[in-house]
């Protein structure tokens, strides 16, 4: 069976594969919506942390001899003590100026973390195997599917959809977004509010920490990895309204299926139909299709 010409195999295949892009696209620019959201810094160091927690997971099973499984919960703690060193550091002294200076601290900031990584390992890459227990494929008839490829789709829409939900639909989610809006009279109920947004922070590096850790077995480790991925998910966060952490999970996953239609009809555009988008999407709701109207 074919569509304009085209196996119907083929193209599914292709949203299969748009769709494990897809959910990386949603848990970095998730990461990305929680830190603007609720802290309004631009974090351009999400890229760099997407990285670090792919060589954490490396170095653990290259240097302690720990698997994957242990990584996935040590790179990204690792990561996100990271993220609470830099805000206590750095971005806690410019959240009340423009948001110019936390793109510029943030964009140094990236380019020094991979400026020591690239001195570190060099750029050709290392490789990381999938996990022995996530080995092997499924045939789905018009394509097999690498086990790992479903599970990282399925672990991606658990964490996307589990931070959704705390930060929308529960106390501890009322309590942050209260603190960024009016944080002395959340602080006058006894809340730490300084913590709260150190903690923040600190998730939003850890959730960029754990994409890297579940990217580790599908491409090559190397220091330019985040780079190569940032532009792309801050397109998506622009998109899906910057700060919508809603719009980023369905814009994300939405994108990746576009993504792999667009290598079906016409391969040459699939590495900018992102963008073309975007522009679109800004020239009818520069607020993004998610976010709100000031």
């Amino acid at each position: 069976m074919e569509i304009f010409g085209i196996p119907i195999q083929a193209m599914l295949g292709q949203l299969l594969l748009g769709l494990v892009n897809g959910s990386f696209y949603a848990m970095l620019s998730l990461g990305l919506a929680v830190i603007f959201g609720l802290l309004n810094i631009i974090n351009f160091t999400h890229g760099a942390m997407y990285m670090m927690g792919a060589y954490g997971a490396w170095m653990a099973l290259e240097y302690l001899g720990l698997g994957f499984w242990w990584s996935l919960l040590l790179a990204p703690l690792s990561v996100g003590i990271f993220g609470i060193i830099v805000e206590r550091l750095l971005m806690q002294w410019i959240y009340k100026l423009d948001h110019l200076y936390g793109l510029l601290l943030t964009f140094g900031l990236a380019l020094i973390v991979e400026g020591i990584y690239r001195d570190q390992f060099g750029v050709s890459g290392q490789p990381y195997q999938v996990p022995d227990l996530l080995r092997g494929a499924t045939n789905l008839g018009f394509m097999v599917l690498p086990n790992y490829r479903a599970f990282v789709v399925v672990a991606s829409l658990v964490v996307c959809l589990a931070t959704w939900y705390v930060i929308e639909r529960t106390r501890l989610g009322a309590y942050l977004r209260a603190g960024t809006e009016n944080p002395a009279l959340v602080q006058a109920f006894g809340i730490n509010v300084p913590l709260m947004v150190t903690l923040t922070y600190g998730f939003g590096a850890a959730l960029a920490g754990l994409g890297g850790v579940l990217a580790s077995p599908i491409i090559q480790i190397n220091p330019l990895m985040g780079s190569n991925l940032i532009i792309t998910v801050f397109a998506v966060v622009v998109i899906g309204g910057m700060g919508s952490i809603l719009g980023s999970i369905l814009t994300g996953l939405a994108l990746g299926l576009i993504e792999g239609l667009t290598k079906v009809f016409y391969a040459e555009a699939s590495s900018t139909v992102v963008f073309l988008i975007m522009v679109v999407v800004l020239l009818v709701r520069p607020a993004g299709l998610f976010g709100r109207e000031k």
